[in-house]
């Protein structure tokens, strides 16, 4: 049986089958930046959540969304329609270069895997790249962006010097860094990050984020 989640204005159905919602993918919806009709792409949408937290910050965006898993599409699908919102929901692989339209998006968001495989990361299978790599992922948010667009994603801090690199081998500049804390007394576990597409050289490192996301 589905559950809900209120997320602002938008109710989220989450099923067993797709990845639930969590503080991460809350904290990446607050942190990305968006603009009046932009057109924003969703990478590994999963059921919607990301996507629904965006819209409920601004409904004028156009949303495509993408994920490999036809259960979560299907999901996300159903999501946009029981808050009568509209968007592109495309069950593939979002590094088919055909997929999505190259170079015509204003923004794009994810909320990854976060362990490469064989790491031995911990989060469960959900948590590794089986089928996409943080480079892979990169990848393709360059050539979905136009120049000036932004990629906005969560990963974990521990990584970050794998992300920065992955983003400018593919034309993207790291531009606004958060690092998240349970409180002043632990490390972060989250980091939001977000780069311009042919951007220039410049990281905004902004204050910590310490306490409870909004929108749940």
């Amino acid at each position: 049986m589905a559950r809900l989640e209120q997320l602002g204005p938008y109710t989220l159905a989450q099923s067993p089958d797709c990845f639930p919602l969590g503080r991460d993918s809350l904290l990446l919806g607050g942190f990305a930046t968006v603009r009046p009709r932009w057109r924003i792409c969703d990478l590994g949408c999963g059921s919607g959540a990301l996507s629904l937290l965006l819209l409920g910050r601004e409904p004028t965006l156009a949303l495509s969304a993408v994920d490999c898993d036809a259960a979560a599409t299907a999901l996300c699908r159903e999501n946009l329609r029981r808050n009568g919102l509209e968007g592109r929901v495309l069950t593939g692989d979002l590094r088919a270069p055909g997929l999505l339209p190259a170079g015509q998006f204003d923004l794009a968001v994810s909320n990854p895997p976060y362990f490469p495989l064989g790491s031995g990361g911990d989060g469960g299978g959900a948590r590794m790249e089986h089928g996409c790599t943080l480079d892979e992922l990169c990848a393709a948010a360059g050539r979905l962006l136009r120049s000036g667009g932004r990629f906005a994603l969560v990963h974990r801090p521990e990584r970050l010097a794998d992300l920065f690199a992955a983003l400018r081998s593919h034309g993207l500049e790291p531009k606004r860094l958060r690092l998240c804390h349970h409180s002043p007394a632990h490390p972060p576990f989250a980091a939001l990050l977000e780069a311009l597409r042919q951007g220039h050289p410049g990281l905004e490192v902004l204050p910590p984020w310490l306490g409870e996301p909004s929108g749940s």
